[in-house]
């Protein structure tokens, strides 16, 4: 196997496990805050394990102001995976999963009216594109259909994340990948714990397996992969790889939940990924 070869295997891979995130939501039946606490135990411990393994010190490097950041994008995180999942709850893995795909979209806004960038016409084209393939995904706009509110939650999910993706450009710059894995999993484990107090503690055997697997593989070994891709092919190629996932995460859920996509969802599904996919190419050229 050649490099190139090696790197395109470790991002589809990637891209699999990282769609395997709604499949698994949806087999736990436990709670949305239990799943996302569980989620993170498991990666931040995987993680830690591997540091070890690979010699990396966690503490180094991190200053006050680096603290804070971690401790901002580690609560991102909870929301975004504890929406994420509640979104799957509702309104299955394809409305959560093309709800989040909308995060892009969300880094343009948050970038011109947070940060004050300036925004191409190209961009802003590409969130409008969003909008509308948000638009033709949701069946109506009523708050008592599930599939609505499923949708909306997984647009919440997507603006966390993207809030998430901007925060961590400014912490990815001066830390290991593998230490900032580690510490946002930490806080997300201990902002989430306090949850778990208040919901039904009935935990299927299953449950703790598919947890297992989910912030062992899904998490920790998926962003390991993820960053290895990049040793091999360049960032274009592996973004616009990961940039699959929500159609991964879709063809599996209809084959194992029958969860088929309508026309309009295939095309507001289209719009979507293909926003997604577009501005990443883009900003890989300069």
């Amino acid at each position: 196997m050649t490099n190139h070869q090696k790197g395109l295997t470790f991002a589809h891979l990637a891209a699999i496990l990282f769609g395997m995130t709604g499949i698994l939501g949806a087999l736990i039946q436990a709670d949305a805050s239990f799943i996302t606490f569980g989620r993170a135990s498991f990666a931040f411990i995987s993680l830690g394990l591997s540091a070890v393994l690979l010699k990396l010190s966690l503490r180094e490097n991190i200053s006050p102001t680096l603290t804070r950041a971690l401790l901002l994008s580690g609560i991102l995180l909870a929301v975004h995976w504890g929406t994420f999942f509640l979104s799957i709850k509702v309104g299955g893995v394809a409305m959560a999963t093309l709800g989040f795909a909308s995060f892009p979209a969300f880094i343009t806004l948050i970038e011109r009216f947070v940060l004050k960038d300036k925004i191409s016409l190209t961009s802003w084209i590409l969130v409008t594109i969003v909008m509308v393939g948000l638009i033709l995904v949701s069946p109506e706009f009523d708050l008592r259909n599930t599939n609505t509110e499923g949708l909306l939650w997984g647009i919440l999910s997507g603006f966390c994340f993207g809030s998430l993706a901007v925060v961590n450009r400014t912490i990815g710059q001066r830390l290991h990948p593998i230490s900032i894995a580690f510490w946002q999993n930490l806080i997300v484990a201990i902002v989430t714990l306090p949850f778990i107090f208040f919901m039904d503690m009935t935990i299927h055997t299953n449950d703790l397996l598919w947890l297992a697997v989910l912030g062992i593989i899904c998490t920790a070994f998926s962003h390991y992969l993820f960053v290895s891709s990049v040793q091999y092919i360049s960032a274009r190629t592996t973004g616009l790889i990961i940039s699959l996932e929500p159609v991964y995460a879709i063809v599996v859920a209809w084959l194992l939940f029958n969860e088929e996509p309508t026309l309009k969802m295939i095309i507001g599904g289209i719009l979507i990924i293909g926003a997604a996919i577009y501005p990443q190419e883009k900003q890989s050229s300069h």
